[in-house]
């Protein structure tokens, strides 16, 4: 790469104010999933219900995850900008809602308008920095972005233990009430975008089946062995009606003249790889956020903040390798990379496990900063590939997609994770906090984490081994023409 692609690339060329304004926006949801993790004992200690907690993750990442397709598919039609406006609007409204919860039912709701703007908020900063960056800018930009990641990996725990200890844990949703209105200010002002209006029509229906279907499937993960037995009515329908519903979806989508998530990206084997690997990522991360800081807490007694800062340093590891990564894909392609990645992910995942019944902070840590080094192997090369692949046109819908992936796995991984969990809590007999009984659960899910990244590494094999088709990026005025 030259001097002077590199310098464009940066924070002095045209789109460098776009970039950072991208930055600024990607934080929102970067703080708020890292600085939420580490106050889950004080909240539940507030406001009791420690055996609900993971619905505290999953109902934000239902919301996001069904919302995603949606504004991909608006966004390729009416443009990214009011996209990601709108989601910020919603994020800030959830944001305050949930500072003034009452109870646990009552920010778990309140989570579900918070993940509904945050389905529009990281898909459409993603894409945009698609639409502007070539294949081979994309490595470095996705490493700008990811280094927000870090930075909040760093910020969030800190301000989450800060808030826990000292002031109050409603502080972790207030903080992102300035930080919305710096990012619709910066959008507004920096980026501008042309669009010739057409015709369009949303699938509504698909929406809603899509919504109705993963609901239940993850309300019978999460609830089963813990509010009904496994082989209860509620359990056994709650899974088949969400089967049921799932491929009605399908049949809609067949149907639909705009489909909400296309069948088309499935039918392509690159498209449908890296969406499976998006899932397996997704359920890695939210199978590790969830739970270190809290196995750390009982089984090390360690504070809040210190158990934050542990888990830090895996989205520390995260932007590391994706702002190299551009080299290793562009000398080796994605595939290669990817599987590399997976490597490492197992490997911190199997010491993660190994150590759990002689809990060591360092080893934690350690095994926390592979994985990361890992994921920033994967998930950037993965989704460059798949928008790549592409044209404008098809942007949105391929990077929703993919980021769609990512949540469903999250959701379905922390629904897992929780039913895990939960049976170990029943095996014990209490739902509270018992430190032994969350060092037991804990590692139970980490041994599940093992075997999520096993399966993404048969993901990452099945990638197509020859270069896709690389389509040219837009420029800032051509966004949305064609």
């Amino acid at each position: 790469m030259s001097s002077s692609t590199t310098l464009d690339v940066g924070f002095r060329s045209e789109r460098g104010p776009i970039l950072i304004a991208l930055m600024v926006t990607t934080g929102l949801v970067a703080i708020d999933s890292t600085i939420l993790a580490t106050a889950v004992p004080t909240i539940t200690h507030d406001l009791g219900g420690f055996s609900q907690f993971p619905w505290l993750f999953s109902i934000y990442l239902l919301a996001q995850a069904v919302s995603v397709p949606v504004y991909a598919k608006l966004s390729d039609v009416v443009g990214r900008k009011p996209i990601i406006l709108i989601g910020i609007g919603l994020f800030l409204l959830g944001s305050i809602l949930c500072g003034f919860a009452w109870s646990m039912p009552a920010l778990i709701a309140f989570r579900v308008v918070q993940g509904l703007g945050a389905g529009a908020v990281q898909p459409m900063a993603i894409t945009i920095a698609g639409d502007i960056y070539t294949v081979a800018e994309r490595a470095k930009t996705q490493g700008y972005l990811a280094s927000v990641w870090a930075i909040s990996s760093v910020v969030g725990p800190t301000l989450g233990g800060v808030f826990s200890q000292y002031l109050s844990w409603r502080w972790i949703f207030f903080v992102n009430v300035p930080l919305c209105v710096i990012a619709v200010v910066l959008l507004v002002r920096v980026f501008h975008e042309k669009i010739e209006p057409r015709q369009h029509r949303v699938d509504y229906l698909g929406a809603a089946l899509l919504t109705a279907a993963l609901s239940l499937l993850i309300l019978a993960a999460l609830e089963g062995g813990q509010a009904w037995a496994w082989n209860s009515v509620q359990s056994v329908g709650a899974f088949a009606i969400g089967g049921l519903l799932l491929v009605a979806f399908v049949f809609a989508e067949r149907r639909a003249a705009e489909p909400i998530l296309p069948l088309w990206v499935f039918s392509r084997r690159l498209l449908l790889t890296t969406a499976l690997i998006s899932v397996g990522v997704g359920a890695i991360l939210i199978g590790l956020t969830s739970y270190v800081p809290t196995y750390l807490e009982n089984a090390l007694g360690t504070t809040p903040i210190v158990a934050g800062l542990t888990l830090a340093v895996l989205t520390i590891g995260w932007p590391i390798s994706a702002s190299l990564s551009g080299r290793l894909y562009l000398r080796f392609g994605f595939r290669t990379t990817a599987l590399i990645g997976m490597s490492l992910v197992v490997v911190g995942s199997v010491v993660l496990v190994s150590f759990t019944k002689t809990p060591m902070l360092g080893v934690v840590a350690a095994s926390c900063f592979l994985i990361g080094l890992g994921l920033g192997l994967v998930a950037t090369p993965t989704l460059i590939a798949a928008q790549s692949s592409v044209e404008w046109n098809e942007r949105g819908v391929v990077t929703g997609t993919n980021l769609f992936s990512r949540s469903i796995g999250s959701a379905v991984g922390v629904a897992i994770f929780g039913a895990v969990a939960n049976a170990i809590f029943a095996a014990s007999g209490t739902s509270e906090r018992v430190p032994a009984t969350v060092e037991a659960a804990s590692s139970s899910v980490f041994l599940s984490v093992v075997i999520a990244a096993v399966a993404t590494v048969i993901a990452a094999i099945a990638m197509p081994r020859r270069p896709v088709a690389i389509a040219a990026p837009a420029t800032t005025s051509e966004q949305a023409a064609g």
